[in-house]
């Protein structure tokens, strides 16, 4: 049976754990997998943990500013070697189970009763002795990706169109870089990885699914003006935007790249002229020149997709991370940044977003998570067996690698993302 076809999917996408097994080995162990940012791991022997695939890995800061990826594991037994999101071993990864030792490189050190280890074929020479890294490790701007296959293209290659939002959220630093804050959010979703993703550029659903606090947020917005003369505190903002009328998403473009990447351009209020915002649009100028600093600050990039594993909101400074772990069930990390030489207020700006609309508490994230969660349970029914990405379909322009949408409203970033998932899913068994 065709699964995926032109406009529509086959339910059992969402659900069947055999597709969920090929999508780990042939998708998230096989492409370039998001690690975490230099600036986690600033001191050597800093390290943080993460998935990648089915692997649980750990970015590790090494002798002289090298970075490392590195299974957890000891060669040993198997043991884990770290159990912290992240933290400092110091000069050794120690195993608590035998005391077996290793480099921040992964390279074995020391082992316990070394001995007895005389006329086996055991061999501190051997690879299996040491702890296994991963096949590729590169950063761009800062932000570190890892593939456990050795085949496929650069880093550089692979992110392609899909750059445009690390240098747009760098290029907003007065200093050209961004710092990572160690606070994440991290939400189990008990729906599958894909819907998550679906979700981020679909344009249609901001007016219905969160039109309840987006309503709240107006009215409270009008009685702040008419009681006190001015205008509500920008925030209030983050709410009632999702209630701009249909037409206004509407003219709104999507784009998708190779790989699967897409992009949905333009954002609602993103350079409100009050006195902070002001200021920090008067440093960008002082580093940049006046038209740079402009082209930088009218970038529309709202939302990019890195297929299959970030979603990123570049003007936010913050980003998802997607780590599928079974298919109906989907850890996403939420992480957000500092600005480098931009004033306070900014990365405040940033934060208020963080909390009030990704957090896991948030009433829109509570919202999506509802919707993600219905969509799991009606995809495991036998109520239908397709899913519908009809609209605007055929409708879209490809040129020069680049797919544009008609309309903001487009189901075209769906149907991309599942040629990118047939792709990835034929490829021959390793």
């Amino acid at each position: 049976m065709n699964l995926v076809e032109p406009d529509r999917v086959h339910r059992r996408v969402y659900t069947d754990a055999d597709i969920f097994d090929r999508e780990i080995t042939n998708i998230f162990e096989r492409s370039w997998i998001y690690a975490g940012h230099a600036t986690q791991i600033p001191v050597e022997g800093d390290y943080v943990a993460f998935l990648a695939g089915r692997q649980p890995m750990l970015l590790v800061r090494g002798q002289e500013g090298a970075i490392h990826a590195l299974y957890n594991r000891c060669p040993h037994r198997g043991a884990k070697l770290c159990d912290l999101h992240q933290g400092n071993t110091g000069g050794l990864f120690t195993c608590s189970y035998h005391a077996w030792q290793f480099g921040l490189d992964g390279q074995v050190r020391a082992i316990p009763a070394p001995s007895g280890y005389a006329g086996t074929r055991f061999s501190l020479d051997d690879a299996s002795s040491h702890m296994r890294r991963a096949a590729r490790v590169e950063a761009y701007r800062g932000f570190v990706f890892v593939s456990l296959s050795a085949e496929g293209p650069s880093l550089y290659d692979f992110l392609g169109g899909g750059r445009a939002a690390f240098d747009d959220m760098c290029d907003r630093a007065p200093d050209g870089e961004v710092e990572v804050v160690a606070t994440c959010f991290r939400v189990v979703q008990r729906s599958n990885w894909k819907l998550f993703l679906e979700n981020q550029l679909d344009a249609l659903h901001p007016s219905i699914t969160h039109i309840s606090p987006a309503k709240a947020a107006s009215e409270v917005e009008r009685e702040y003006e008419a009681q006190t003369g001015v205008a509500a505190p920008d925030y209030y903002k983050y709410f009632s935007a999702l209630a701009v009328p249909l037409s206004k998403w509407d003219s709104l473009e999507a784009r998708g790249f190779e790989h699967g990447h897409c992009l949905l351009g333009g954002y609602l209020g993103l350079r409100p002229q009050d006195r902070d915002t002001l200021e920090y649009e008067a440093i960008m100028a002082t580093r940049y020149g006046a038209e740079a600093a402009e082209e930088i600050l009218s970038r529309d990039v709202h939302h990019m997709l890195i297929y299959p594993c970030l979603s990123v909101q570049p003007a936010l400074a913050q980003l998802r991370a997607v780590r599928p772990l079974g298919p109906d069930k989907t850890l996403t990390e939420l992480w957000h940044f500092r600005l480098k030489g931009a004033p306070e207020p900014i990365y405040r700006r940033s934060l208020a977003y963080f909390n009030l609309i990704n957090s896991p508490s948030t009433m829109v994230n509570a919202d999506d998570l509802t919707n993600f969660w219905r969509c799991q349970q009606g995809l495991e029914s036998d109520g239908g067996d397709w899913v519908s990405f009809h609209r605007n379909a055929g409708q879209e322009i490809t040129a020069d690698g680049v797919t544009r949408s008609n309309t903001g409203l487009s189901e075209m970033p769906m149907r991309h993302m599942f040629r990118a998932w047939s792709i990835y899913m034929d490829r021959p068994e390793r």
